[in-house]
């Protein structure tokens, strides 16, 4: 279980020789101490190539180039083994990543399966009900390949959350859908996060998740 994330001078090797100019000197979150404690709510607003995909793969223990820390609970990420990142990314980190990573010749539910099999955390009724909340039940049995980008942004939700999890990163999660799926996406996920009693940290360019977010940060 994760209590609490915090960054110490963490900063991405790409903008090493930048601290005095932008973005570096104008971020919130590089070379400042940052925490996130659950529960909560916290945006990360962002311009493009500010680095918020690399936040969160920085976060997720996906990608270690960059100076500074990065602690679950007051320990280094770097310290974790292999064996501690899959218990971690199974039972306390979920991350939906803003390319989705869905396999475009698996069907919806294969792809959603894929995840859930591995974490055993939900049913097949389970499943379908969020599917049909998210009005893509009638595409449970198509390709990836055949979907929307919306309508794949939505599966990538769901799942994102076939796990428990203290933490879930969302990398602009509804950058593809309209204002009233929006607010389903979002009703869904705030539900699993009270559920879970859970932090979610959301990153944003533009459209926003319409969360009750409690802090913003700017990148």
């Amino acid at each position: 279980m994760i209590q609490e994330i915090t960054l110490t001078d963490t900063l991405p090797h790409v903008f090493r020789g930048m601290e005095k100019t932008a973005p570096v000197c104008n971020s919130q979150v590089w070379l400042h101490e940052v925490s996130f404690r659950r529960p909560g709510y916290y945006m990360i607003e962002a311009e493009s190539g500010t680095g918020k995909s690399s936040l969160c793969s920085f976060i997720f223990g996906v990608r270690g180039d960059y100076q500074g820390t990065v602690a679950f609970d007051g320990r280094d990420v770097r310290t974790f083994s292999i064996d501690e990142w899959c218990a971690l990314r199974t039972r306390a980190l979920a991350y939906l990543p803003q390319e989705m990573h869905l396999f475009p010749e698996l069907t919806v539910m294969e792809n959603i399966m894929i995840k859930n099999r591995l974490t055993d955390c939900r049913s097949g009724e389970w499943i379908r009900r969020a599917l049909e909340r998210l009005e893509i039940e009638g595409k449970a049995d198509s390709p990836a390949a055949l979907l929307s980008v919306g309508q794949q942004q939505r599966v990538a939700i769901v799942r994102a959350l076939c796990q428990p999890f203290d933490f879930l990163l969302i990398d602009e999660p509804v950058s593809h859908l309209d204002s009233r799926n929006n607010s389903i996406v979002a009703s869904l996920i705030d539900e699993e996060a009270q559920a879970n009693g859970a932090a979610v940290i959301a990153t944003s360019v533009g459209n926003k998740i319409n969360l009750p977010i409690q802090s913003t940060l700017l990148l």
